[in-house]
């Protein structure tokens, strides 16, 4: 007599993450008189010396720039489960509060925008493959994850 075959374990397959659908991009044209980013800045700028109470500016400031950047990193995680999740409306208000958390950053380590503009303006034509292998030996003193 046959024994009968014995059943494997089921194992559970892992879940797969939901992926965003590709969108059309909007075409916005963002006239010269509307410089959004410069406002910002020159608002945190004038905000270094505002009183903790009245400004969140002002708040996230007064506690250091290590504690600016753990915001900044929080805002940024933030962004980046709504990219994953696909959710297109969160992730636009998320990449508000990225960019505004980046520039009260750049306040309190006394970094301007046009110093960042000056670097994306010299990497300008350069394969992105190239400028990192560039970067091989890090110059500036940054450590990342391989």
């Amino acid at each position: 007599m046959a024994k009968p075959a014995k059943k494997k374990p089921a194992v559970a397959k892992p879940k797969k993450l939901p992926t965003a659908k590709p969108r059309k991009l909007a075409k916005v044209t963002v006239k010269a008189e509307y410089p959004v980013l410069d406002r910002l800045w020159d608002v945190v700028v004038s905000r270094r010396d505002a009183d903790p109470a009245l400004s969140h500016s002002a708040r996230l400031l007064s506690r250091g720039t290590p504690k600016v950047a753990q915001k900044f990193g929080e805002e940024a995680v933030e962004c980046l489960i709504e990219a994953v999740a696909g959710n297109h409306d969160a992730l636009v208000a998320e990449s508000a509060d990225v960019l505004y958390h980046l520039m009260v950053l750049w306040v309190s380590a006394g970094v301007s925008p046009n110093e960042v503009w000056t670097e994306l303006a010299r990497r300008e034509g350069v394969s992105g493959i190239a400028e990192k292998a560039a970067r091989s030996a890090p110059s500036v003193g940054t450590k990342k994850i391989p």
